[in-house]
């Protein structure tokens, strides 16, 4: 059977035809309909029929901002906004006439790199997604683990700072506000009176506030990923979103989880992913 998989993301939407071999049929990719609902669903059920105009027989899976309420089946912690109280799966699902799986992005990245990544071949897997948000999924013995309420992995509303920085979910000192894209250029705002983006304040970081910035975020990034090893201690880590291409995570932020886990012995992994932002669309594909 054929496997499809449909990533929809903020800016856009990726869909991909994969053999049994995993091997890439057909790919392409669309602009995402902004902040309209019935939009997304109809641009999704389109690409999905051209996608497999010449296929009779194929799974498909969803990669979605959000997960989906096991108690009410509605679209929960999207920062799509639109989403959030739809019934997404089963409108998909009455719009195509097929039955479907979703996950959210950070599971889909995890399932990706450890059957076709940097986690192959280990048995338990944590996927970090680091980027607009903070996120994480886990994948045991190539199966992926929910939890009871589907928010297994979601180590990015841990508490870091007790009454720390606000965050959208109403609580304050969630790793995702200290450790984010958006979190890490607030604060380099905050120290500097400039507003720059994070590639251009990795370029600049010899000054004082530089020196400061980069020591904030490496001591926030240890005590986060090294909370998940104590809880988890999984067999490998593997980094994802626009923050994973930060070379330092690899040395100094490695370097700073190994010192506060709780263990004479600190084995774990600490890579960089293979397969980028196609993580998400593989991942959907091989929900199945």
């Amino acid at each position: 059977m054929y496997k499809l998989g449909v990533d929809l993301g903020g800016t856009k939407t990726e869909a991909i035809l994969l053999d049994d071999h995993f091997d890439v049929l057909e790919r392409k990719r669309i602009k995402t309909p902004h902040d309209n609902y019935d939009e997304i669903i109809n641009s999704i059920s389109s690409l999905v029929l051209e996608i497999t105009q010449n296929v009779s027989d194929f799974s498909l899976g969803v990669c979605t901002p959000g997960a989906i309420s096991k108690q009410t089946g509605l679209i929960k912690n999207s920062n799509t906004q639109c989403l959030i109280g739809k019934p997404f799966k089963e409108d998909l699902e009455k719009k195509l006439e097929k039955k479907i799986l979703i996950e959210n992005d950070a599971n889909c990245f995890a399932m990706a790199e450890s059957k076709l990544g940097s986690a192959k071949d280990f048995d338990l897997v944590f996927g970090v997604i680091l980027g607009t948000g903070v996120g994480g999924g886990i994948i045991i013995n190539e199966k992926l683990h929910s939890g009871r309420t589907n928010i297994a992995g979601e180590w990015g509303h841990h508490t870091l700072h007790r009454n720390g920085n606000p965050c959208y979910c109403g609580k304050t000192g969630c790793v995702e506000t200290y450790i984010s894209g958006p979190a890490l250029e607030k604060r380099w705002l905050e120290l500097t009176g400039k507003s720059q983006n994070l590639s251009e304040i990795i370029s600049n970081l010899d000054g004082e506030f530089g020196v400061k910035w980069k020591n904030e975020f490496i001591e926030n990034f240890g005590y986060g990923i090294a909370n998940v090893i104590d809880i988890l201690d999984p067999d490998v880590i593997v980094l994802g979103g626009g923050l994973s291409n930060i070379d330092f995570l690899y040395s100094e932020g490695k370097n700073s989880v190994y010192e506060k886990v709780f263990s004479d012995l600190v084995q774990t992994p600490i890579l960089k992913n293979k397969l980028g932002d196609s993580a998400g669309v593989f991942g959907a594909a091989l929900l199945n």
